[in-house]
């Protein structure tokens, strides 16, 4: 995935928030991005464990988790904090509108 600049991100966020009012309202509308655009499933490293991601999630305190799972565990991690592999799966440039927009 090239690295997209300001005005891209600007743009994406835009558009995954054009009738959103309010950040609660945003923060779904970027939600329904990732969810929608990123192929899923993909394998990333947790603190230097292969894990993979199966899902995204909003939480009731309005958070985007990645629902992450290694055999029979599974585990809820920030989308914010979620280190990508490279490449990065597709649709990864919604996680990067949405720190951007978090930012």
């Amino acid at each position: 995935m090239r690295t997209l600049g300001r005005a891209e991100l600007e743009a994406m966020v835009e558009e995954a928030t054009v009738d959103a009012y309010g950040e609660d309202e945003q923060r779904t509308g970027l939600f329904t991005m990732i969810g929608e655009y990123l192929d899923l499933p993909f394998t990333t490293a947790v603190l230097g464990i292969e894990v993979t991601v199966r899902g995204v999630d909003l939480t009731p305190d309005g958070r985007i988790v990645a629902l992450c799972s290694r055999g029979g565990l599974r585990q809820s991690i920030g989308i914010l904090e979620l280190p990508l592999p490279s490449p990065p799966p597709g649709g990864a440039e919604w996680i990067e509108a949405y720190r951007h927009w978090a930012a």
